[in-house]
C-alpha cells in the first residue's frame, strides 16, 4: 500500500471550496461542529431530509412551489420520494445567466470553432421552445435526437425541458438498428438531427441513415436538421416533414423562454442501458431528482464554480453528456468537443485545455491510458496552469494511470476517479475537495449516497471484495422504465438481489482510507476454482506490458470449472510468443495474484466495445461459448466479435 497520498488539497484550497462553505452553513444551522469529508458525508446520509433541503437552499433552486415535505417513504427502495409537493422546471435552473459572457464554447475537431453567450443561449432556447410548441409538442411528448455534442443540441434539449417534453438522444455514429432499438420504443413526436459529423478528419453524411430510420418511426411528425457539415438544407429536403434548424427557428423573435412548472418527478429524459444482453432498457429520469443530484455532484463534490470552464469528453449517447449540461446550473462555461480526441494528434484535448483555459477536465480511464501509451507529457508540452481538476470514469482507473497523471500531466491537481451509471445518471462514488487522493483508489462515496459493500449473504464487508450497494433512497433513482407497467423490470434490475437495497452490479471493496476500488462488473467477474476475481485487476497489470495496447478477460467453462482466458491486442509488430506470454503471466502473478494468471492468452486483432467505449466481456463470453449475442447494434465495432468464434486455442 502507498505510504502517503499522491495529492492532498492545501488548507487554503479546502477552505475556499463550496463543500467547506456548505459544511459551515450546516454547522451554523444545526449547532454542529463537523470537519472533514467523512463527517459531512455521514450527515448527508443519516439526515437526508436536512441534507437535500439545505442543498436546495445553498444552490438557490428556483421553483414555483417547494412544499413542506422533503422525503416520504424514505425507508423504501424503490418507493422513496423526494419533494413530493414541489413544482419546478429543470431548464429554468440551468439558464442562470443572461449576459454576454460565454455559456458554451465548441470545437468540432479542427473543422468548427465557435461559442454561444448566455444571452444567445436564452434567446435560442426561447425560439426553439416556441417552434416546438407550434409543431404541437406538449408536456410528456418525446423528442428524440441523433446529434453531436454541439451548442444547438443543448439549445434543443433545454427548449424541450422548458416545455416539459421528454428528451432522448444518441450519438450520430449509432447504426440504424441501434437508433431504432432505442427510439422505436418511445414513439417520439419530433426528431432533431444534423446533416453529418466529423470524425478523425473524415466528413460523414447522415442523410441516408436518418431517412432509413425515419421510415421505421411513424410517430415522428417533424424533423429538424442542424447544420454542421454545410448540408442542412439539402438533407432536410431529402427527409419527410423536415426543416433545417435555421428555418425551424426563423421568425420566432427574441422573447425569453417560458418554463412550465411541473412536479419534481416529471420525466426529464430517457436514457438507455447498453443493450449488450438484449434490447436496451429505457430508463426514465425525473427532472427534480436529476437537478438536485447533479447540483450535489457539481457544486459539492467537483467544486464547480461560476468562474469555471468545465469540460467532459462525451457523446450524446453517454450519460456524462447529460451530467455535463447540468454544469450550467453553477454558472460555469461549458467546453464542448465533438469528434476524435486523437485528431489531429494525441495533443488535441490538451491544446483545447490550454487555449480555452480549461479548469475541470473530464474524460475516461481509457483516454488517460491511451495518452500515457502515446508517450505524451502534457505537463511540459502545454500550459495547464488553469487546470484545477481532472475527472475519470467509464471504467476503473488503473493505479499506473494515477501515477501518470501526477507525473506527466500536473502534480498539483485534484484527480477524481468517479463511478456510477446511466441507471442513476450520476455517481455512487467519486471525488471530493477535502480529502487526499490515494493511488488506485476512488476517494469515497458521493454526498447523499449511502454506499456499502455486501457479501453474498447481504452482510457488509471490509477488507474484502463484494457487491457495491446503496442502502438508502436518493433523488436520481429512475422514475420507472418505459413500457414496464408493473415495475417488474425496474425492480429486477436493482432490487431483486437484496431486499430494499440497490445492488448496482459492480464488484468492489472499501479501502482502509474509506475509499473505494471497483474491480469490474459483477456479471463479468471470473470464478476459477470458485474464487471471484475482478477483470479490472487483470487489466491493471497486463496493460503495463509495453507490447499490449489493451486486453479483455473472460471465464471459459472448462473441465467442470472455469478457466481465465486473456485476449490481448498488441502493438503493430509485436508477436505473442512464449517469452511475451511468460512476461504477461509474471506481471499478473506479481501484481495481482497467482489466481489471476490466465490459463490461456490469445492475441486478437480487435476488442469489441460499446458506443460509450466500454469493453464488452459478456458479449465475448457468449461468442466463445457458442451463444447468440442478442444485440450487436449496441456495439461500436460489432464485427470484432467474429474474431472470437471457434478459436482453436480454446479447444484444448
Amino acid at each position: 500500500m502507498t505510504a502517503k497520498p499522491l495529492w492532498t488539497p492545501s488548507a487554503e484550497r479546502q477552505a475556499a471550496s463550496n463543500l467547506h462553505r456548505f459544511t459551515q452553513a450546516i454547522n451554523a444551522r444545526f449547532g454542529l461542529a463537523m470537519e472533514g469529508y467523512a463527517a459531512i458525508h455521514a450527515f448527508s446520509v443519516e439526515q437526508p431530509e436536512n441534507f437535500w433541503s439545505e442543498l436546495w437552499d445553498f444552490c438557490g433552486v428556483k421553483a414555483a412551489a417547494r412544499g413542506t415535505r422533503v422525503l416520504i417513504d424514505g425507508d423504501k427502495m424503490p418507493g422513496g420520494r423526494f419533494f413530493p409537493e414541489a413544482s419546478l422546471n429543470y431548464a429554468e435552473n440551468l439558464l442562470v445567466k443572461n449576459d454576454a459572457t460565454p455559456a458554451l464554447i465548441f470545437r468540432g475537431e479542427d473543422k468548427v470553432k465557435r461559442s454561444l453567450s448566455w444571452a444567445d443561449l436564452n434567446r435560442d432556447v426561447g425560439r426553439m421552445q416556441r417552434a416546438l410548441e407550434e409543431a404541437g409538442v406538449v408536456a410528456g411528448d418525446r423528442v428524440c435526437a441523433v446529434v453531436p455534442n454541439m451548442p444547438e443540441t443543448i439549445v434543443s434539449f433545454l427548449a424541450v425541458s422548458a416545455i416539459g417534453a421528454i428528451w432522448s438522444s444518441c450519438s450520430p455514429d449509432f447504426g440504424e438498428r441501434g437508433i431504432l432499438d432505442r427510439f422505436g420504443q418511445i414513439e417520439p413526436k419530433v426528431m432533431i438531427t444534423c446533416d453529418g459529423y466529423y470524425y478523425a478528419g473524415k466528413t460523414i453524411a447522415l442523410r441516408e441513415k436518418i431517412a432509413a430510420v425515419l421510415a421505421h418511426l411513424p410517430s415522428v411528425q417533424h424533423t429538424v436538421v442542424i447544420d454542421y457539415i454545410g448540408d442542412a438544407d439539402g438533407t432536410a429536403k431529402a427527409l419527410p416533414h423536415a426543416a433545417s434548424y435555421a428555418a425551424f427557428l426563423s421568425g420566432q423573435g427574441d422573447a425569453p423562454p417560458r418554463f412550465a412548472q411541473l412536479p419534481f418527478d416529471h420525466p426529464l429524459y430517457i436514457l438507455y442501458s447498453s443493450g449488450t444482453t438484449g434490447i436496451p432498457k429505457c430508463i426514465v429520469h425525473r427532472a427534480g431528482g436529476i437537478l438536485l443530484k447533479h447540483l450535489s455532484e457539481h457544486v459539492l463534490n467537483t467544486d464547480t464554480r461560476a468562474s469555471d470552464r468545465l469540460f467532459y469528453f462525451s457523446t450524446c449517447g453517454w450519460m456524462m453528456w447529460n451530467w455535463l449540461v447540468s454544469g450550467l446550473a453553477t454558472g460555469a462555461t461549458l467546453l464542448l468537443f465533438d469528434g476524435s480526441p486523437f485528431h489531429p494528434s494525441e495533443h488535441a484535448l490538451f491544446d483545447y485545455a490550454e487555449q480555452e483555459k480549461m479548469t475541470i477536465f473530464g474524460t475516461s480511464a481509457k483516454y488517460i491510458d491511451a495518452v500515457k501509451k502515446s508517450g505524451a507529457t502534457p505537463r511540459t508540452s502545454h500550459d495547464l496552469s488553469s487546470l484545477r481538476a481532472m475527472l475519470s470514469t467509464g471504467s476503473p482507473l488503473a493505479a499506473e494511470s494515477f501515477d501518470y497523471v501526477y507525473k506527466s500531466i500536473k502534480p498539483d491537481l485534484h484527480l477524481a476517479s468517479i463511478s456510477g451509471g446511466t441507471d442513476i445518471c450520476g455517481c455512487f462514488v467519486g471525488g471530493n475537495p477535502l480529502s487526499p487522493v490515494w493511488r488506485g483508489e476512488i476517494q469515497g462515496p458521493m454526498m447523499g449516497m449511502a454506499m456499502d459493500v455486501f457479501d453474498d449473504s447481504g452482510k457488509p464487508v471490509r477488507g474484502e471484495k463484494g457487491e457495491l450497494v446503496c442502502t438508502r433512497p436518493f433523488p436520481s433513482m429512475p422514475v420507472m422504465f418505459w413500457n414496464d407497467p408493473d415495475g417488474s423490470k425496474y425492480h429486477n434490475a436493482y432490487f431483486a438481489r437484496f431486499e430494499n437495497i440497490w445492488c448496482h452490479g459492480d464488484f468492489a471493496e472499501i479501502t482502509p482510507h474509506g475509499g473505494m476500488i471497483i474491480h469490474g462488473r459483477s456479471d463479468a467477474t471470473l470464478n476459477p476454482g470458485g474464487v471471484r476475481i475482478g477483470t479490472a485487476e487483470i487489466y491493471a497489470q497486463v496493460e503495463q506490458v509495453p507490447e499490449v495496447i489493451e486486453a479483455l478477460a473472460i471465464g471459459q467453462d472448462w473441465d467442470n470449472d472455469v478457466r481465465v482466458v486473456l485476449f490481448v491486442k498488441l502493438k503493430p509488430g509485436a508477436v505473442l510468443d512464449d517469452a511475451l506470454a511468460a512476461r504477461i503471466k509474471k506481471k499478473i502473478r506479481d501484481g495481482a495474484s497467482p489466481r489471476h494468471v490466465p490459463a490461456k492468452i490469445v492475441a486478437i486483432a480487435d476488442i469489441p466495445r460499446t458506443k460509450s467505449g466500454k469493453i464488452t466481456e459478456l458479449a465475448v463470453r457468449d461468442v466463445v461459448h457458442g451463444r447468440v449475442v442478442k444485440n450487436k447494434e449496441a456495439l461500436a465495432n460489432p464485427e470484432a466479435l467474429d474474431l472470437y468464434k471457434d478459436l482453436p486455442e480454446l479447444r484444448a
